[in-house]
């Protein structure tokens, strides 16, 4: 199994530019299935998450062909509508095939993803929805069972935000009869980016980016060419590791409007920022500020960068709280950064007081989720000594080449290959 070593100590300098958006590049490239024909989609990242969710297509028989940051998707020939549980189980994003089998074939049977190391995120969400356009549901032997010869538009609100429900059930909408309502919908990014690409395919949505959604049903759906939007977390993990190292980094070909919450937290740390149209430099404080962070759905602070902020308060000058509102789990890294010195502490499972000291040593650490891994790596860079970071596959499912992109920017890190 690989690991990253990293020895800390250098100020990162010089320009880093950032990848496709793997959970835009997730869906999009599911909405393939919507369609009869060859879609093609640029930017797309190389990522494991990519690769399975590639295989899950080829599996139900699309023609799947990628050259660089191009891949075309053939999905003529697609006769099967089960996603079985090896393929599954490797990714939750799996889950999305629900929606479009339903929607363009009538049926499906997609394994239950089961548990995650972040927190149980049911799927009741997408089934309810799926429910209310007419869809038959069982679940019967780990898999869920949906069925309907066309869905019907509905009015669907949401219990809680969700950010796959809204896609799943977008992309069903998409060939429904009638109109759909989709109510408290996620607003990210990448939910107006999905929108963007059915709209391009002939679907009709309105709203997207809001908290309502409305889509109206059309008969079929054509193929397109589109750009996957650029990764805001990969950004903003470059610019925490640029702040918390004292460096000065221009984050180039990023979308700055997605990254408002980030930008606003960084400036509060002191950090110097310089927003382009697609830029961002970020120079970092002579002493990190501590500052509080309460994660939200978008706009609000994203989950998917409080490990990385976690890691950077540990530099800063005072007591940092850190509240995580979006899965149960998500401090399973804390006990991975007091390894190498951190003084946090966690009341309950939801809240983290982060005791900046900026004392951190390197050790042997283990990566328990993708963006712990960037975590440990942001805390090597800090750290006196030599940190490894094991179990690194976790890594490799949502950053492209981070260790050679962070070496660009004159960091000691290299990647040890499993013998």
């Amino acid at each position: 199994m690989d690991k990253i070593v990293v020895n800390g100590g250098a100020p990162l300098r010089g320009k880093v530019t950032v990848s496709g958006s793997k959970n835009a590049a997730l869906p999009i490239l599911v909405s393939s299935l919507l369609v009869s024909g060859k879609v093609s989609f640029t930017n797309v990242p190389h990522l494991m998450d990519i690769q399975s969710i590639k295989k899950l297509l080829a599996e139900m028989g699309a023609e799947v062909h990628r050259k660089e940051d191009k891949v075309t998707i053939d999905t003529s020939g697609v006769n099967k509508v089960e996603a079985p549980y090896d393929l599954v189980r490797k990714m939750r994003a799996s889950i999305l095939v629900l929606g479009p089998l339903v929607a363009r074939m009538g049926k499906a049977k997609v394994s239950l993803p089961g548990g995650c190391a972040i927190g149980d995120r049911p799927i009741d969400l997408h089934l309810k929805g799926l429910e209310a356009m007419g869809a038959k549901i069982t679940l019967d032997h780990g898999y869920v069972e949906a069925e309907a010869p066309r869905l019907k538009g509905a009015r669907i609100v949401f219990d809680t935000v969700s950010v796959g429900a809204t896609e799943n059930l977008m992309m069903a909408a998409t060939l429904a009869e009638g109109k759909t309502i989709l109510s408290n919908a996620a607003r990210e990014p990448e939910i107006i980016a999905l929108a963007g690409v059915l709209n391009a395919m002939g679907a009709k949505i309105e709203g997207a980016g809001s908290p309502e959604i409305t889509i109206t049903g059309v008969s079929s759906l054509a193929p397109v060419e589109a750009a996957i939007i650029p990764d805001r977390i990969e950004a903003g993990t470059f610019m925490v590791a640029a702040a918390m190292t004292g460096g000065d980094v221009v984050v180039e070909r990023c979308e700055p409007r997605h990254m408002e919450a980030i930008i606003s937290k960084l400036e509060e740390t002191g950090a110097t920022l310089t927003v382009g149209e697609n830029f961002v430099r970020v120079v970092g404080p002579e002493k990190v500020k501590n500052v509080d962070i309460r994660t939200a759905p978008y706009p609000g602070f994203p989950t998917d960068m409080q490990a990385q902020f976690m890691a950077m308060l540990t530099q800063a000058k005072g007591a940092s709280v850190i509240q995580e509102t979006i899965f149960e789990n998500r401090f399973i890294h804390v006990s991975e950064l007091k390894r190498m010195g951190a003084h946090i502490v966690v009341k309950g499972n939801d809240v983290a007081t982060v005791k900046g000291n900026g004392g951190l040593s390197g050790a042997p650490v283990m990566a328990s989720d993708l963006r712990a891994s960037a975590s440990l790596i942001l805390a090597g860079l800090v750290a006196d000594g030599e940190t490894v970071v094991n179990r690194v596959y976790h890594l490799d499912r949502g950053y492209e080449h981070i260790e050679a992109k962070l070496q660009g920017l004159g960091a000691t890190i290299e990647r040890l290959h499993a013998s």
